[in-house]
């Protein structure tokens, strides 16, 4: 009878560990899971917030590359009005710069809410921009490829690209002809400005602006995983060539 009880004291005894070390077991797992949770709800909370700044950064850098252009832009026309004055030109031909600096600035409004429209995924095709831009400064337009919806990024580093490097043609080579290519590729898109060559002098406007616009969109197309080149002709041709290639 006593080999009985201490059997069964035994087992009691084993059993109350048993469950002593479940209980255990479960409390632990049961914190493991309470610190996943709490870690899991922070990494929310740190990637909603590294969402935020990106985008923050996204928008401050597009309204500057739009400011810095409207800006360079207004400032070569309101140079021209000061030299025309200096000269003693006609009040017609200041007043014509003052209007065109004028449209610039309102232009600078408009690309404003273009870039924000196309950050909402809300912007045209980059094709239909690129032929009214051409169209408005008088440029040869050529888009080939199937046409599709690009990228914000993407397509606006296109606009921006093609309006630097018309308002470079306006300021070092006056009167040039200018060609605008844009290709849509499989797995990326293609832009090329080419100009002919200034039909007269550049004069005093070539030193206008900060000289970095270029350098600021080569950056933007290294960003983006691209590359943008600039320079000078083939050999034999004259003029200066702007190409763009970005993924998108």
């Amino acid at each position: 009878l006593s080999e009985d009880r201490t059997v069964v004291t035994a087992g009691t005894c084993l059993g109350l560990m048993l469950v002593g070390y479940a209980l255990r077991l479960d409390a632990e797992a049961r914190g493991t899971g309470f610190r996943l949770l709490a870690q899991e709800r922070a990494a929310r909370v740190a990637e909603a917030e590294s969402a935020a700044l990106a985008e923050r950064a996204r928008i401050a850098r597009e309204i500057h590359d739009v400011l810095a252009h409207s800006l360079s832009a207004q400032l070569v026309h309101l140079e021209a009005a000061r030299l025309l004055i200096e000269r003693g030109e006609s009040d017609e031909r200041i007043l014509e710069r003052v209007v065109l600096a004028r449209g610039m600035a309102r232009e600078g409004l408009a690309e404003t809410r273009q870039a924000l429209s196309a950050l909402r995924g809300e912007m045209a095709q980059v094709g239909d921009f690129l032929r009214e831009v051409a169209e408005s400064q008088g440029a040869a337009i050529e888009v080939s490829g199937v046409p599709r919806q690009l990228p914000a990024e993407a397509g606006l580093a296109v606009r921006r690209v093609v309006q630097e490097a018309l308002t470079n043609v306006r300021k070092h080579a006056p009167g040039a002809a200018v060609r605008v290519r844009f290709a849509y590729l499989d797995d990326a898109v293609e832009l090329e400005v080419r100009d002919g060559g200034a039909r007269r002098p550049a004069g005093e406007l070539a030193s206008t602006g900060s000289g970095y616009g270029l350098l600021g969109m080569r950056e933007r197309a290294e960003l983006l995983g691209g590359a943008l080149e600039a320079g000078p002709a083939e050999p034999g041709q004259e003029g200066f060539v702007v190409r763009l290639r970005v993924p998108a």
